[in-house]
């Protein structure tokens, strides 16, 4: 249902109040979906229990077909008042706060053809544009270990361009007992250097048996993978560059590795 909100102070836009602060959202169960593609993708996967939706009259009118098909609140306000309630110029002026949903099982995502894997990788740009790329190529999901980002921080979803809503993916905390397991249900381990002893990508990708079932490791920019990745993969795959540039971004890396692997 619709709303027009006339007034900063309205109480029906309280939670909006806290948009920007993660640990509220965290307890409350709560992530927030910013941007007008990424609020259309949203109601269309129809895969979210959407708390409310609010919107300036500019998103309300280009969405209006969409929201109108919305059960939860849908709030309208001029651009004034969505400033004044979030703090925040947000994109498009239009977000959604959404229900967080339970932890995926790894199980989900057992028989995949490929995954993409995140070791250290914070960077909520860096998230959002690895999903963006995994689903771009194909990739079936993702794993996390503890220490990457929150792929549904609103800043991760929005530069996925809502590829973090659609594509699986498990947080994996006993990290190298997972490879192993993946392993012996017939994944190849591949992690992503730019280390010299490494195996050029074009090499590995003509020696690779077909079907392959692959993990692509990546890591954050500068620290890498953890030396023990390294000794729990099959192979270590670097991607040759000049010799005056260190290392590629990481989602740029994904990309060329993904589209050579796949």
């Amino acid at each position: 249902m619709i709303h027009w909100i006339r007034a900063p102070g309205d109480p029906r836009l309280d939670p909006y109040r806290h948009v920007g602060d993660p640990d509220w959202l965290r307890q409350e169960d709560l992530f927030v979906a910013e941007g007008r593609l990424v609020v259309d993708r949203l109601i269309e996967l129809d895969r979210f229990a959407i708390h409310s939706i609010l919107v300036n009259r500019a998103a309300h009118d280009a969405l209006l077909a969409r929201l109108s098909s919305v059960e939860a609140n849908v709030y309208v306000c001029d651009d004034d008042i969505l400033t004044n309630i979030t703090g925040f110029n947000f994109h498009r002026g239009c977000l959604a706060l959404v229900t967080r949903p339970a932890p995926a099982s790894i199980e989900r995502l057992a028989d995949a053809a490929s995954l993409l894997a995140l070791e250290g990788v914070g960077n909520p740009d860096n998230v959002g544009g690895l999903f963006r790329t995994a689903a771009a190529f194909g990739v079936g999901g993702m794993l996390l270990n503890a220490t990457s980002g929150d792929p549904l921080y609103r800043k991760a979803i929005r530069t996925s361009m809502g590829a973090a809503l659609r594509l699986p993916y498990v947080r994996v905390h006993d990290w190298l007992g997972e490879l192993d397991r993946f392993r012996r249900r017939g994944c190849t381990i591949v992690a992503l250097t730019p280390q010299a002893s490494a195996t050029p990508i074009e090499q590995f990708a003509r020696d690779l048996p077909r079907p392959a079932r692959l993990i692509v490791i990546v890591g954050a920019e500068g620290s890498g993978l953890d030396t023990a990745t390294f000794g729990h993969a099959d192979a270590r795959v670097r991607i040759p560059i000049d010799s005056s540039i260190d290392s590629l971004n990481v989602v740029v890396a994904a990309g060329i590795a993904l589209e050579r692997l796949r």
